[in-house]
């Protein structure tokens, strides 16, 4: 290389040495650059988690769906939006009528409104004003029975006790194992879906021997419970040296390994005169036995 290419070469690497230094102390950086600040922004934006409001255990007490306000729909389980609906339809001149119009909100689960269904309360201001002349029904079915027709009015009566049963007082208690579906109605927190579903459970196990086996059926309102009691417990009993595994396993304490473990063990040891004879089995455990022992005969 001559000396004039030399020179040329030289002067090329001071002159890109002054650039980059330039760039360097001079320069803004890149975050405060416009396309670049705001892609920095953006990727800030996306890991600022969103407000989350606090979750708060619904409650459950006696409302009125065409007077109650936001605070307390809120405090009953329903979303913000459920309520601003509610607002709606109340403010276009909608008005719930009976329990099973409030089930039309959209959004409402069925398990929702089987819990808020026994709550429900209709002031008589909304009911259909036909209502207004129910007087003057009562005033025909009078003659009718100055007249000697008495069956009508006492048939009328029972279906009023039947769509509205009255709830029993705070010194009163219903026998669980002997109620039906009409008496448990009485029962305030417990409507017809509860109802229905405390004697099917109890027929599935064979009588309740405790109320707090009510916890067992899901969403069960536990402040009922107190007004329930037990007497004179007589529950279905299962062989456990006879039944075979399938008919074991129908019973809700039983599962399928379980009852496997109960023919297993009558097929290498013999007869069972104990439930805890298995209390080696892993599929079984303390609270297994104890809730199980009531149900069973050797």
């Amino acid at each position: 290389m001559n000396r004039n290419d030399r020179r040329v070469l030289i002067a090329a690497l001071v002159v890109g040495v002054i650039v980059l230094t330039g760039i360097f102390f001079l320069g803004e950086p890149l975050s405060n650059s416009p396309i670049r600040g705001e892609e920095t922004k953006s990727r800030e934006r996306r890991n600022i988690p969103y407000a989350v409001t606090p979750s708060q255990q619904p409650e459950t007490f006696y409302f009125d769906p065409n007077t109650a306000d936001s605070t307390q729909l809120l405090r009953l389980g329903l979303q913000p939006w459920q309520v601003r609906n509610i607002y709606k339809y109340r403010a276009k001149g909608g008005v719930y009528r009976k329990k099973e119009d409030f089930a039309r909100l959209y959004g409402l689960t069925v398990k929702d409104y089987r819990r808020l269904e026994p709550y429900i309360q209709i002031s008589s201001d909304y009911l259909p004003a036909a209502t207004l002349f129910k007087g003057r029904k009562e005033e025909k079915d009078g003659n009718s029975r100055s007249n000697g027709n008495y069956g009508s009015n006492k048939s009328n009566e029972n279906n009023d006790n039947l769509r509205y049963p009255v709830k029993i007082r705070e010194n009163e208690h219903i026998v669980l194992n002997t109620a039906d579906t009409a008496q448990l109605q009485r029962v305030p927190g417990i409507g017809k879906y509860y109802a229905k579903e405390i004697v099917h459970y109890g027929k599935w196990l064979g009588g309740y021997v405790n109320v707090d086996q009510l916890d067992e059926i899901d969403q069960f309102p536990k402040e009922a419970k107190k007004f329930l009691i037990i007497q004179h417990s007589n529950p279905h009993k299962l062989n456990v040296n006879k039944l075979t595994l399938q008919q074991l396993r129908r019973h809700p304490y039983i599962n399928y390994y379980q009852a496997k473990a109960i023919t297993d063990y009558r097929r290498l040891h013999g007869k069972i005169e104990d439930i805890r004879q298995l209390r080696f089995s892993s599929d079984f455990a303390e609270k297994d036995f104890q809730r199980l022992t009531p149900y069973l005969e050797y």
